[in-house]
């Protein structure tokens, strides 16, 4: 049994014994399916399917998804272009109850915000160190400020009190983790980082704040509390500004009809094409016609013409020839009726940067001469002088020096400055949830009221 992720495999097939290694593969199994189709890394494994198939055609391909609507569109997807899938579903009886807070007495939710700190006195009064907790946050810095604010309210919680998020040191996620199914933790401010892959039954009620703009992600992230058959999960959504009372009363209505977002494939992505033409070449050369033959079987790129390809093919030959007095554009080269790769420096730095995941330089961040804490964005730290402060993986940290893309820190002695930011973007309604708030806010202007609970602060 192999674990691995689409890159990993991908790294896999670029070796010459890449065939020898899987010839006797029967089956692939893809865990969370949803999170992989509709973005290039789900074009990429596709594409990494049909070389496997091509060594095995009987192999077998698994796809597995709590939280999808187009279920048929995802079973083509996974099984390729040339197979009949076969789909498998179950009926949705898990109870999801949800539970929104709202601010008391003459306080007012902002109209605009999304840190959610002014919900603290109330969050504080909810959270019980006899019931397991996670904190859901939509961005990093986010989760850093409720981290902090949490711990400077309830020091005595420092044992008991965890931050998780991609950035910090996987030592330490899996620490955290750890102590999540131990019981030895029992709140953890989190971000999509623990939205999938792991499994806590311990965990008793999740806690969303902010609004998670989707109807998959807000089940997906409610689902890790009470993760048992016949258990009902326990959400609290706590809103950073008013227009989130109406968010999450859409929010529940869809779930209510049972709608939920659909993931479409990505069309032929040619970025994608171009990368695995040369982990093709990579591997052990490959003839042009078979592997359009191989990459049309990918459901994504079943429609893919051959003056298309043959595009993808001349870019990476020689920059489609505008390009071919630069030699880091002429990656592949023809040997009789195959490409391959000569270039050492071109193989190197392929297999260093495979994949489609892509991000802004990071930093290590390093207390003094020891342990790693984790990474940050490099664009962050060039701001910054020396002697000055930054929250990060839950503490305050001194910037000492910075010497070869690490950053070296100490335990800062002041408890304020910069709070640590990570590049990205908004994340926008689906449009599921665009049209539940329509018709509300439709609703709402024809003078009809709404239960009390829903909506009493706007």
């Amino acid at each position: 049994v192999l674990l691995t992720t689409p890159e990993s495999l991908a790294l896999l097939l670029s070796y010459s014994d890449s065939a020898e290694l899987f010839k006797n593969l029967k089956a692939v199994v893809v865990d969370e399916w949803h999170e992989l189709m509709g973005s290039k890394r789900g074009s990429l494994l596709e594409l990494n399917l049909a070389r496997l198939r091509r060594f095995n055609p009987k192999l077998q391909s698994w796809a597995l998804s709590a939280t999808i609507h187009n279920a048929q569109e995802a079973a083509e997807a996974i099984a390729g272009a040339h197979s009949t899938p076969r789909l498998i579903t179950g009926e949705r009886n898990r109870k999801l109850a949800i539970q929104t807070l709202v601010p008391e007495g003459d306080d007012r939710l902002p109209w605009a915000g999304h840190l959610g700190l002014r919900m603290l006195p109330k969050v504080l009064k909810e959270l019980d160190p006899k019931e397991s907790s996670l904190l859901f946050t939509n961005t990093r810095s986010q989760a850093e400020r409720w981290y902090e604010a949490l711990l400077l309210s309830r020091p005595e919680w420092k044992d008991i009190l965890a931050i998780h998020h991609g950035s910090i040191e996987l030592k330490e996620r899996e620490r955290v983790e750890n102590g999540i199914k131990t019981g030895e933790i029992r709140f953890v401010v989190c971000t999509a980082s623990l939205d999938l892959g792991v499994d806590f039954p311990e965990v008793d009620k999740v806690y969303q704040i902010g609004s998670p703009k989707q109807i998959a992600r807000l089940m997906q992230r409610a689902g890790r509390s009470a993760h048992a058959p016949g258990k009902t999960s326990q959400l609290v959504f706590i809103p950073t500004h008013a227009l989130e009372l109406l968010e999450i009363v859409a929010a529940k209505e869809a779930i209510g009809a049972a709608e939920i977002e659909a993931r479409s494939p990505l069309r032929q992505p040619l970025d994608v094409l171009a990368q695995h033409i040369v982990t093709s070449a990579l591997a052990d050369g490959f003839n042009p016609d078979e592997l359009y033959s191989e990459v049309i079987s990918a459901f994504s790129y079943r429609n893919l013409s051959r003056e298309d390809f043959d595009w993808a093919l001349s870019f990476v030959r020689d920059g489609s020839g505008t390009l071919k007095a630069y030699p880091q554009y002429c990656k592949i080269v023809q040997q009789g009726d195959r490409y391959v790769v000569t270039d050492r420096k071109i193989e190197i730095r392929h297999r260093q940067n495979l994949g489609t995941i892509v991000s802004d330089a990071s930093m290590i961040v390093k207390l003094g001469r020891g342990r790693s804490l984790g990474t940050i964005e490099e664009s962050f730290l060039a701001k910054m002088k020396k002697g000055e402060s930054f929250l990060f993986a839950g503490r305050w940290l001194e910037l000492i020096a910075i010497r070869d893309l690490t950053a070296y820190v100490r335990l800062a002695k002041k408890s304020y400055g910069h709070v640590s930011v990570w590049s990205g973007s908004s994340l926008p309604w689906s449009p599921i949830l665009s049209n539940r708030l329509r018709e509300i806010a439709g609703f709402i202007a024809d003078g009809h009221e709404f239960e009390k609970q829903n909506i009493t602060e706007l």
